[in-house]
């Protein structure tokens, strides 16, 4: 079980979005180029610069019985929720070890949150503050642990190989399916649940996030708020959920007569050095971590014929991502269809690595690549085959995508996968 060359492949798929309660309902509304973005209409936005959102789709309340939701902080909600699809998409019936499908020693899980129980901590401090100590729930400690969405969904599925919580910003649902490819490819796992997730829209990070000139704050537009690439982009729109994927060893797969989504050649790291919130303009950093996947896998520039950009619609971001492209990968580019899907689903922070996953993977199992929508006006450095306003049909044969996610401090993170 030590090999180091294991192939690994996407068995299961989940998701939890402002598109949708699950990841066939999502993967619809970004063909259809949907928004999830909305006003907030708590009572608590009035007074914000930033008054707009892409909550949740569906409640989890109404997924989760309430004596289990009470005792999880909302951004384990919804890694269960799409831990649970996954799980079960991947052929799953019960928990690992009950039907002899997985050994519970050969299943890890990888969860990832860029904030962690913020809602819980807050919220649970208000009541401090304003019932008094004996009010606090006692559940306070495990619900705002950044660790808490991955130690739910490791004891709903019976993962004893690890579990794990890598925290980068928004990188870090990226980081938790690399991290969970190299626990399978290294022989310490057959089969990881792993992804991202996220629930910080409250007014403390909103007015943080505004008062750094990060979001956007046309409130008067909110589906159109989200505008990658766009002359006019003025940040991103905060976004909520969650994103998993069930990666296994091929030979675990095969013995099991598993479908598989796609492979999962592998990922590529760097940090930039460079500024704690601003990118690198060059894009050198994120091109550090493109050529390290090239050279830690098999993967040719010529294969990659999609890309799920980073793209959060901020005008420095936006651009140095494609620098970095041009420079690792020149005029192949040009055949790669790029999109944009936090035109719609906003930015999920911790959570978008694993939402934008899902659809990397649903892109090249149905040989699509959704739209990016709210360009108007391209800008010109934009310099890349963006695919705008409705899907386009993806090349036959082998073909890979990529998954970009980079955040605050520099981290970047790019997963590619390939057809099978």
């Amino acid at each position: 079980m030590n090999s180091t060359n294991r192939t690994v492949v996407v068995t299961g798929v989940g998701a939890t979005t402002p598109l949708g309660g699950d990841a066939s309902s999502t993967w619809e509304g970004l063909l259809a180029g949907r928004s999830g973005v909305g006003l907030l209409e708590q009572d608590w936005a009035a007074e914000l610069p930033v008054r707009i959102a892409a909550g949740i789709a569906v409640d989890p309340a109404t997924v989760i019985p309430r004596p289990q939701a009470r005792k999880l902080d909302r951004s384990a909600q919804f890694a269960l929720i799409a831990a649970r699809e996954a799980w079960a998409d991947a052929g799953f019936t019960a928990k690992a070890g009950e039907d002899g499908s997985v050994d519970p020693d050969r299943l890890g899980a990888v969860v990832a949150s860029g904030i962690g129980g913020v809602t819980t901590l807050l919220d649970q401090y208000d009541v401090l503050r304003e019932k008094g100590v004996r009010k606090v729930s006692p559940h306070t400690v495990p619900m705002l642990m950044p660790n808490g969405p991955a130690a739910n969904v490791g004891l709903e599925v019976g993962a004893r190989a690890g579990v794990h919580t890598p925290v980068s910003a928004c990188a870090s649902g990226a980081e938790a399916i690399g991290y969970a490819i190299e626990m399978i490819r290294t022989g310490r796992a057959d089969v990881v649940v792993a992804g991202g997730t996220e629930a910080a829209i409250h007014p403390l990070p909103i007015a943080a996030f505004g008062n750094m000139m990060a979001m956007s704050k046309n409130n008067d537009d909110p589906q159109g708020a989200s505008r990658p690439y766009d002359v006019d982009r003025n940040g991103f729109v905060l976004g909520e959920g969650a994103g998993v994927v069930v990666l296994e060893s091929a030979e675990h797969a095969a013995r099991r007569g598993a479908r598989v989504y796609a492979e999962a050649v592998g990922q590529g790291i760097s940090a930039d050095a460079h500024h704690i919130t601003q990118p690198e303009p060059s894009g050198n950093g994120i091109a550090h971590a493109l050529q390290n996947l090239l050279d830690s896998s098999d993967l040719k520039p010529a294969e990659i014929a999609h890309i799920n950009a980073h793209a959060t619609s901020t005008p420095q971001g936006d651009v140095a991502e494609i620098k970095a492209l041009r420079k690792v990968f020149g005029h192949d580019v040009d055949h790669m269809a790029l999109s944009a899907t936090k035109s719609m689903t906003g930015h999920l922070l911790g959570g978008a690595g694993g939402v934008e996953t899902v659809a990397s993977v649903l892109a090249l199992y149905h040989r699509t690549a959704p739209p990016t929508i709210n360009i108007e006006n391209l800008d010109p450095e934009a310099d890349a085959d963006v695919v705008r306003d409705k899907p386009r049909a993806l090349p036959e044969g082998t073909i890979a995508a990529l998954n970009d996610s980079f955040g605050f401090g520099g981290h970047n993170v790019v997963l590619a996968f390939r057809t099978v």
